[in-house]
């Protein structure tokens, strides 16, 4: 038998010398009869050489059979042996052989193995393959995962022409048990913009809703406190309008993988036409330069980026990206949205048997609940599981149960509570109202306030809101933050009560403050600010400049009677312009007060 190699297309045997002409024929032709070659005793005598040279013309027919026309394509199939190993593994149940082929590659429709298995594909392996693929090319994690598996459920579906979806899904006890383990804050978030309690905004008649319900959902900034909605809002977002889902928090991304993730969303648009949320939350810890990451994304409508942020997005996110952003503000829950999430909780794991009906679980007790929240969705759900949890304690009473559920203050000393809680201090001394000022004083301090900050409020205040009224109280209020900064906490907690009630009573004058601030309003005019200072008031340290007349006709107070002079100290421009107010406040009034007199 001559020498002989595989076909690297069709793996048959072919006479070395003739694979070029085997390759030529589309594999149709010069293909060695393997199963003559098995049995010699059949095997026709070869060809005579004809008298102009050996190998001059083709050998006969008689030593090749003719195989059906098969495709390059499938040259880049997977390999038989190989798919059988990859389907082997895959499933349970071995894939049973044909045993017509148990010893050889023949088999009685004279076909190759590789045929065969090309005309009745194996459903395993379909499957395995389509999970294999649906693996690499999905990236979603964290909580958003589930929804991001489902929309590619559906795309495979009707790519496969099946019901059937090829992913590998997470056993149901796996997930029920995942279920479980997850808080009750977790496992209680709407799936849908109907169950969304408290937020206009995506109500029948909210405005974000409207972009929804017409498939114009904008990029955005969600702006609003914990436990709001912001990140359910995002989730039900996506779920509505069917897009690929991909949730980023920003404590722990980078810029290369949020590059990355723009280049898959590019793709994925490209590839078959869905586009991509992308949902940050925490977007506020970015950089400002990471921040510009997004723009051209944002800008392209490659990515919509829902942005979520407990800070005032005018401080905290740059305005390159809020101009190609919508800001949305979430409203703080009130009582009454919290109680009846809290009812709904309850419902649900009464359900799923999580929860038998006690007396200490009634409205009275949920309002209390809602009430320590303070708007904040999540802290009530792990209020309320915790408390469910502690009624199956014998003999435990409500109030033992309220004694146990407590709560800090919530209070951010970097945040917008920093800066409000202040703001609220200052006017409730400038109203001269010690009551209001006291519980804002109490407030900070017990929030861990850093006091010699609250201190230096008081020294401003004592010279802005109480000025020439009694000039007095800016010594004092120097004092205060002296005694604070040596004694330091607990005990600095009274002289800062001492000066705020002091300041309070203190009767107040805006007169500096007011004419320094018209000073100010001047120098914005055109050309004011660059006005030349009169010659004789002009300092002269130097001969050259006493040749020039600095100074020279300065008349110096002390040394006239009484100390009065006639001089003008205005620059030539500015000359009769005054600041300095004769009245210490205002002259208008208030409209409540004169109802409340009526």
């Amino acid at each position: 038998m001559p020498a002989s190699v595989k076909c690297p297309i069709c793996g048959s045997l072919v006479t070395h010398k003739r694979i070029n002409d085997h390759l030529d024929s589309k594999c149709a032709e010069f293909v060695l009869d393997t199963s003559n070659a098995a049995n010699p005793s059949s095997s026709p005598p070869p060809p005579s050489t004809p008298a102009n040279g050996p190998s001059s013309e083709r050998p006969s027919a008689m030593f090749f059979s003719q195989q059906p026309k098969r495709s390059a394509s499938t040259f880049f199939q997977t390999p038989a042996a190989k798919r059988q190993a990859m389907v082997s593994r895959a499933s349970p149940t071995p894939t049973p052989s044909n045993p017509t082929n148990s010893h050889g590659n023949g088999n009685g429709n004279g076909k190759s193995n590789s045929q065969q298995q090309k005309q009745q594909p194996n459903p395993t392996t379909s499957t395995t393959s389509t999970s294999i693929l649906s693996k690499k090319r999905t990236f979603d994690e964290g909580p958003g995962r589930d929804l991001a598996e489902s929309s590619r459920t559906e795309h495979e579906q009707s790519r496969n022409g099946s019901g059937t979806a090829a992913l590998d899904v997470q056993p149901t006890s796996k997930r029920t048990k995942t279920a479980r383990a997850a808080p009750l804050a977790d496992r209680m978030r709407p799936e849908t913009l109907d169950d969304v309690c408290g937020q206009e905004l995506v109500g029948p008649h909210g405005v974000l809703r409207a972009l929804i319900d017409s498939d114009r959902v904008p990029s955005m900034i969600l702006w609003g406190g914990s436990g709001t909605g912001k990140t359910t809002i995002a989730r039900c977002i996506a779920g509505r309008v069917g897009s690929r889902f991909v949730e980023l928090n920003a404590t722990s991304t980078g810029v290369a993988e949020c590059k990355k993730l723009f280049q898959e969303a590019s793709n994925e648009l490209a590839l078959t036409g869905r586009k991509t949320i992308i949902f940050c939350d925490e977007i506020h810890r970015f950089s400002r330069s990471q921040q510009d990451v997004f723009l051209r994304p944002v800008e392209a409508g490659t990515i919509t980026l829902i942005g979520a942020t407990t800070e005032n997005p005018s401080f905290k996110v740059g305005a390159a990206l809020l101009s190609r952003c919508r800001t949305f503000t979430l409203r703080k829950l009130d009582e009454d949205d919290l109680v009846a999430i809290l009812h709904r909780a309850i419902a649900a794991e009464e359900a799923v048997g999580n929860y038998r009906p006690s007396p200490l679980i009634d409205d009275p007790f949920l309002r209390y609940l809602a009430a320590f929240a303070d708007g904040d969705a999540r802290t009530a759900l792990n209020l309320l599981e915790l408390a469910l949890s502690l009624t199956a304690r014998p003999a435990i009473t409500q109030e033992e149960l309220k004694a146990s559920l407590t709560k800090t203050l919530v209070y951010d000393r970097a945040g917008d509570q920093h800066y409000d809680t202040i703001s609220a201090f200052h006017k409730s001394v400038r109203g001269s109202d010690p009551d209001a000022a006291l519980y804002y004083l109490a407030r900070m301090l017990q929030s861990g306030e850093d006091p010699l900050f609250i201190a230096r409020r008081m020294v401003v205040i004592a010279s802005e809101d109480v000025g020439l009224a009694d000039s007095s109280l800016l010594p004092l209020a120097t004092a205060a933050y002296t005694a604070t900064q040596q004694l330091g906490m607990p005990e600095a907690r009274i002289p800062l009560a001492h000066a705020c009630v002091a300041l309070c009573l203190a009767p107040k004058s805006t007169r500096a403050y007011r004419a320094l601030n018209a000073a100010f309003d001047a120098l914005r005019e055109p050309g004011i600010a660059s006005l030349p200072v009169p010659i004789h008031l002009r300092n002269a340290p130097t001969r050259l400049l006493r040749e020039m007349g600095y100074g020279a006709e300065y008349k110096y107070p002390p040394n006239y009677r009484d100390g009065h002079v006639r001089q003008e100290y205005m620059p030539e421009g500015m000359v009769g312009r005054r600041f300095l107010e004769d009245r210490h406040l205002g002259t208008e009034i208030d409209p409540d007060l004169e109802m409340q007199d009526a």
